[in-house]
């Protein structure tokens, strides 16, 4: 049973009984006396508190022996955004550069530690921190094809030069004015029926998606920073989009190939990746632990992004082919 980053049992155990939607992505239920784990909006009947356990995630429910629900299916992303949220999330889409405090999240009738919540679950950081990630962001870009330094701090909604300075460098490691010369790799979360993943991106094209509970994804997030020559930012992306849509396809089991680009890199291929791949058939998603060890199977050869990119082209990989597609 895991209470890190969860609100307490006593909350949870009542937004459970009360089917309370404002609780999806917050946790999972797992019920002792059946063996399976539960959405906060599960209809079924509910079980005694002391026989229920929290989870973060739904993979975190099944690695403790925990099946799927039959009735609110835990594994479907079914509004993995609460419905209390999707407004602010558009207003902050529609204007990157918005200042929201504690006060202005409550004048909008949210509540600032549920939402603080929701984006450390979801993106890692708290809410301030990702908005202040979303301007730098778009100050990067800004900056990078031409706009001066004073016009992107004062269009950013910053009072100051120095303020503007400081926390520029703070986020991507350098002063604003080296922008037109440096490269920014930009990440984010990616809910799926697994887990969330982390995926990376470059104007160029993907180059990095992983489950963001291996173990070993700070070193590759570290040897993407050297191979790349980039800093890395979280903030949105347009391949992001493209990604998403992509990866629910795949986990539905409608899609054979990831049309999306890459940037890949020579040492994947030098080291034999590639070699001993195999065309593997559209499988029907039938046992979680399975599918996830074929998606971990089709990264090690070659079909999907490895967190680490330079020069290759994408034709250096029979995997790939010419066209640089992630291929199931």
């Amino acid at each position: 049973m895991t209470s890190t980053k969860l609100p307490d049992h006593t909350t949870m155990y009542q937004a459970l009984v009360n089917k309370d939607t404002n609780f999806e992505g917050i946790f999972f239920a797992g019920i002792k006396t059946t063996g399976i784990f539960c959405r906060p909006s599960c209809t079924a009947r509910k079980p005694k508190p002391e026989n229920v356990e929290y989870y973060t995630s739904a993979s975190e429910a099944i690695r403790h022996g925990y099946r799927p629900c039959k009735v609110c299916h835990p594994m479907e992303l079914k509004d993995a955004t609460p419905a209390w949220l999707k407004g602010l999330l558009k207003e902050i889409a529609a204007d990157p550069s918005i200042r929201l405090r504690n006060a202005d999240l409550q004048a909008r009738e949210l509540q600032p530690e549920r939402v603080s919540r929701w984006f450390k679950k979801t993106h890692g950081i708290t809410f301030q921190a990702y908005l202040r990630m979303l301007r730098i962001n778009q100050a990067f870009g800004q900056i990078k094809y031409g706009e001066s330094v004073t016009d992107t701090a004062f269009s950013n909604g910053y009072e100051s030069l120095s303020g503007f300075g400081d926390s520029f460098k703070k986020t991507t490691g350098f002063a604003p004015t080296e922008s037109p010369n440096k490269k920014i790799i930009t990440v984010i979360r990616l809910l799926t029926p697994l887990g969330p993943m982390m995926a990376g991106a470059t104007d160029e094209g993907i180059c990095l998606l992983e489950f963001t509970d291996r173990r070993m994804l700070e070193t590759q997030l570290a040897r993407l920073k050297k191979h790349l020559k980039a800093e890395v930012v979280s903030g949105e992306h347009p391949h992001f989009r493209a990604l998403d849509e992509q990866l629910k396809d795949y986990f539905a089991g409608k899609l054979k190939e990831f049309d999306l680009p890459l940037v890949l890199t020579a040492r994947i291929f030098s080291s034999g990746f590639g070699r001993s791949c195999k065309r593997f058939p559209v499988e029907k998603p039938a046992r979680t632990r399975s599918k996830r060890k074929a998606l971990a199977t089709r990264r090690r050869c070659g079909r999907w992004p490895r967190p680490m990119a330079t020069t290759a082209s994408p034709s250096s990989c029979p995997a790939t082919g010419s066209s640089g597609r992630m291929v199931r």
